[in-house]
């Protein structure tokens, strides 16, 4: 040590204490740089891993909607489907009591019938419900037709063609909710 540095024992230590700061201080700086540097990359990452989070979730909340609003539609679909299906023998029924009518003599309770039979059918017509045309004569379609019987052709012209009518098919919209029930020549 030099005479200075023995001399005066309180500047030496506050020298040294001023040397000590400056080196923490320094250290610290260059802590905080390093993880100023480090830090940086972490957030872009963060904020990456939340953008995608986000994306998915609205993704599938998008997802969900559709799925939900399809899953109603279907359920209306097939709540009315089942509805006219359940009427079908009503009308059939309709039809063969009017057929019965026609024979009597009895004129006005003949329209009458006709009159709730005609409402019936139109009610059942706005709701969507079709009649399947079907005639003697049309090439049997197992797509359409639902083949009940075979009987042999009176002609040759009249292979595997429709032979009679026994039973009316429906659509409702596109779907056959009942197919037509038909005899077809062998």
């Amino acid at each position: 040590m030099t005479k200075q540095n023995k001399s005066n024992p309180a500047q030496n230590d506050a020298e040294f204490e001023d040397q000590i700061n400056e080196l923490d201080q320094s250290e610290i700086e260059d802590q905080a740089e390093d993880n100023k540097e480090e830090s940086e990359p972490n957030l872009d990452e963060e904020l990456q891993k939340e953008r995608n989070n986000f994306l998915r979730l609205f993704a599938e909340f998008e997802n969900y909607k559709k799925r939900t609003s399809k899953e109603r539609i279907e359920l209306y679909s097939t709540a009315n489907r089942e509805l006219m299906t359940a009427l079908l023998p009503i009308l059939d029924d309709f039809e063969r009591g009017l057929k019965e009518l026609e024979k009597s003599d009895d004129d006005a309770l003949f329209q009458g019938m006709q009159l709730i039979y005609n409402k019936f059918k139109n009610t059942l017509t706005t709701k969507g419900l079709k009649e399947v045309e079907v005639k003697m004569g049309d090439v049997f379609d197992a797509e359409i037709h639902e083949a009940i019987s075979q009987v042999p052709a009176p002609s040759d012209d009249l292979k595997g063609k429709i032979y009679d009518v026994v039973e009316k098919g429906y659509k409702l919209g596109d779907t056959i909710v009942r197919f037509p029930k038909v005899v077809t020549c062998l």
